[in-house]
């Protein structure tokens, strides 16, 4: 029997891995196929070793509270993939410990395929020697990924196409978002995206319930709704359900986010948002201590994906730390909740990104890359 370990830390890499145990499941009907789960993941078919949310963690202080849970974790992955020998091990996103288990994983003489580069060209370039040593392929979302990797010493690493381009190419239309919430289509719907990691959304709800009090006096009949991605309590985002937003879940079929304006958190959710052509601004507010980590780390001009794939141009307004306010959030919001100038301009510049990203599958990609490991084994 064919056996693969697959694992997941968050969220958005839970979503990404079951796309990959689908695939997967097609092409090895019989596979056994376990790992670190999320729900996602353990509904195409991935046995649990441990839950997903064991490992979310977020920022310096909340790691170095659960070394002790994390390092157990792993020692309880290692013997497991001991006693089961997995034919090929897939890591996906969650790059601090993925690199470190991939290391050890390699060194039971486990094949090892990290799916979602790490964004060591932004930041952590002195990590690339670990990522050498973790992984036997790299499969890259990002189209420039491929020559930066490449330049620093990774050998077999391939663009395997990005998720997100494929997701939004479908899904509702602007009329029909509108249809769905029961809203007459001449007023303005506003998407707030407050993140999916705990501490994003406990920093930033507040700022975005601020920010939608304040615009509901300059537009009383505007509608807000919010995205809920799985694993979001409810409850967190109680401050924005008492000013009358809407939640809509991304889970649903045809889901697909044609706002006329947003506000989202930094992260794959401003790269949608550009690919639906949705003007959006886009915000940030980290603890002190991560950001200047950040400020003195991060060699690239924008945060934003879209902005960084599109020449690194700051298309995508970008409020970070003491510029992600209300008031300063409401200036360069309301222009594009009005189709002003900047709505359009943002537009006109969302366009080459469904070009240069592409149309390949990377669940496909990534599972050519499994068979191209187990050729190389037989």
């Amino acid at each position: 029997m064919t056996r693969f370990f697959i694992s997941a830390g968050e969220t958005s890499g839970d979503f990404h891995a079951a796309t990959v145990v689908s695939e997967l499941k097609l092409r090895f009907p019989n596979a056994n196929i376990s790992g670190i789960a999320g729900s996602q993941m353990q509904q195409q078919g991935c046995i649990p070793i441990h839950h997903m949310h064991e490992l979310n963690v977020m920022g310096i202080s909340d790691v170095l509270r659960s070394l002790s849970r994390i390092r157990m974790i792993e020692k309880s992955i290692l013997t497991h993939c001991c006693e089961q020998k997995p034919d090929v091990a897939i890591l996906v996103d969650f790059s601090s410990f993925h690199m470190r288990l991939g290391r050890k994983l390699r060194q039971q003489g486990i094949p090892v395929i990290h799916f979602i580069a790490p964004k060591l060209w932004a930041w952590g370039s002195w990590r690339v020697k670990k990522l050498q040593k973790s992984q036997d392929k790299l499969a890259c979302i990002l189209p420039f990924e491929v020559e930066w990797f490449q330049q620093h010493g990774i050998k077999h690493i391939e663009y395997v196409g990005n998720p997100s381009a494929i997701a939004c190419q479908h899904g509702w239309s602007a009329t029909e978002i509108k249809q769905r919430l029961h809203i007459n289509t001449t007023q303005s719907l506003l998407a707030l995206l407050p993140g999916s990691r705990p501490q994003e959304i406990k920093t930033h709800v507040p700022i975005l319930a601020d920010v939608l009090k304040k615009l509901q006096q300059h537009q009383p009949d505007l509608v807000c709704v919010i995205p809920i991605a799985p694993g979001i309590a409810m409850t967190d985002l109680d401050p924005l359900w008492h000013l009358g937003a809407i939640p809509i879940e991304r889970t649903l079929e045809g889901y697909a986010m044609r706002a006329d304006a947003a506000v989202a958190v930094s992260g794959t959710a401003t790269l949608e948002l550009a690919l639906w052509n949705t003007p959006t601004i886009l915000i940030y507010k980290a603890a002190p201590l991560m950001a200047f980590l950040a400020r003195h780390l991060f060699k690239l001009g924008n945060v934003g994906l879209a902005n960084i794939i599109l020449d690194d141009q700051p298309v995508m307004p970008e409020l970070l730390q003491d510029d992600c306010q209300p008031d300063k959030i409401i200036a360069q919001l309301l222009p594009l909740i009005r189709n002003e100038a900047p709505a359009q301009q943002q537009r006109e510049a969302f366009i080459p990104l469904q070009r240069v990203l592409g149309q390949n599958r990377p669940a496909s990609g990534v599972v050519d890359m499994v068979e191209s490991l187990l050729k190389d084994a037989e």
